[in-house]
């Protein structure tokens, strides 16, 4: 299972993440950014900063319990990606 080593929130909703594997991307959040409760609190970036990491980097959450595991992260191929590495 891919888990993520490290994450750095940038601005502009993105996030650069570094995975087990050794790769790592920055992810633009703002494709997960909706109406709905879940998610529209992201849209404020006091509390899109607040992400934090699971225990043994198994996903990230924010404290509304909107979460990504890592696989999915890692998988992710959406718009405003950037794979820097694989």
């Amino acid at each position: 299972m891919i888990r993520i080593t490290k994450m750095t929130v940038l601005n502009a909703k993105k996030i650069h993440f570094e995975f087990s594997d050794r790769s790592d991307k920055i992810i633009d959040f703002n494709a997960f950014i909706g109406d709905d409760d879940l998610s529209s609190p992201l849209a404020d970036d006091s509390f899109f900063r607040k992400v934090a990491l699971y225990e043994n980097g198994r996903g990230i959450y924010w404290p509304n319990d909107y979460d990504f595991c890592p696989d999915f992260l890692r998988q992710y191929r959406g718009e405003g990606i950037v794979v820097q590495s694989q």
